[in-house]
């Protein structure tokens, strides 16, 4: 059965600035997002990841390459029903929680924001009904709403701002960073809460995390990006069984490991780019295994291969 792309990214490149202050943030990342899953950006701070969900809603520009969404091209200039479409279906749910949410509004507007300004709702008394139901659904309560964001723990915030991005009843929802501003108990009932909606509502995530244990956990699919290239793609276990890239085993050696005693013994893999002439030999993004995909020019593949036979035997 074919899978049905909701968003699909090609060729994209990102820069900031112009001259010699010109500066590209992200280059060359390809891949598509299938409806229903959830697809997760991984890398470390710096790497891109935001910058690309950012441009997904518009907020950076895109200089090269092309973002189409349900079939048609969100990137450049946008006329105002192609950008109603993507505010009212594409949602984010930010990195904090305290910023993101306006503080001298109440939690009952802050949610209703989106169906006030898109008229998604019959009367006051629907609209009253939708944002209770989903104040309940992110586990707070209607007497909640009367209040103001400054009253709430950071994990609350979070849920409110989960409440706000999926009263829309968004198609995609890019999650940016969501549990990396909460406390370690907290992460969890976010995380179960993300995947309860996906469940319920079929909603697809495009997850932007820097925190590979995390992202094991919620994600179908991982692309891991390093300075604004995406150096490896696959499915999720996939990639934890069969890391390729150097730089995806280097991520994967810094996840902790919950026994004290085999985390003394672990070996941490740094990082080095291996510097190879690219002048004839360029590098491409290549499906290495079916639906493994790793940045790598033809000396690099070889190499790759070489240890995946050694793997094997």
């Amino acid at each position: 059965m074919s899978k049905e792309v909701l968003l699909s990214v090609k060729d994209l490149e990102i820069t900031f600035g112009s001259g010699k202050k010109k500066f590209t943030a992200v280059k060359d990342a390809s891949f598509d997002i299938y409806k229903g899953e959830t697809f997760s950006l991984v890398g470390e701070s710096g790497s891109g990841k935001t910058t690309i969900g950012r441009a997904v809603i518009g907020i950076n520009p895109v200089s090269a390459g092309e973002i189409i969404f349900e079939g048609e091209k969100i990137s450049g200039k946008r006329n105002q029903k192609l950008r109603e479409k993507v505010t009212r279906e594409i949602q984010m749910v930010f990195q904090d929680p305290a910023a993101s949410l306006n503080d001298r509004a109440t939690i009952d507007y802050i949610i209703s924001e989106g169906l006030y300004n898109f008229k998604l709702f019959k009367d006051e008394k629907d609209r009253k009904e939708k944002v209770e139901a989903m104040i309940q659904e992110v586990g707070l309560l209607p007497e909640h709403l009367s209040r103001y964001p400054h009253e709430f723990s950071g994990g609350q915030r979070q849920r409110i701002g989960i409440a706000r991005a999926l009263i829309m009843d968004p198609h995609l929802v890019i999650a940016d960073e969501p549990i990396s501003a909460l406390d370690v108990s907290i992460r969890a009932q976010v995380l179960n809460l993300l995947k309860k909606f996906q469940r319920e509502k079929n909603v697809t995530y495009l997850f932007v995390a820097h925190d590979l244990s995390v992202v094991r956990y919620i994600s179908d699919r991982i692309a891991v990006i390093y300075k604004g290239q995406i150096v490896e793609m696959a499915e999720t276990e996939e990639l934890f069984e069969h890391p390729i890239h150097p730089y995806t085993k280097s991520l994967l050696s810094a996840v902790p490991i919950p026994d004290p005693k085999l985390e003394k013994e672990k070996k941490l893999i740094v990082y080095h780019p291996v510097k190879y002439d690219n002048s004839s030999d360029l590098p491409s993004f290549v499906e290495i295994l079916p639906g493994h995909f790793v940045w790598a020019n033809q000396a690099e593949l070889s190499t790759y291969r070489e240890n995946l036979e050694t793997i094997k035997k």
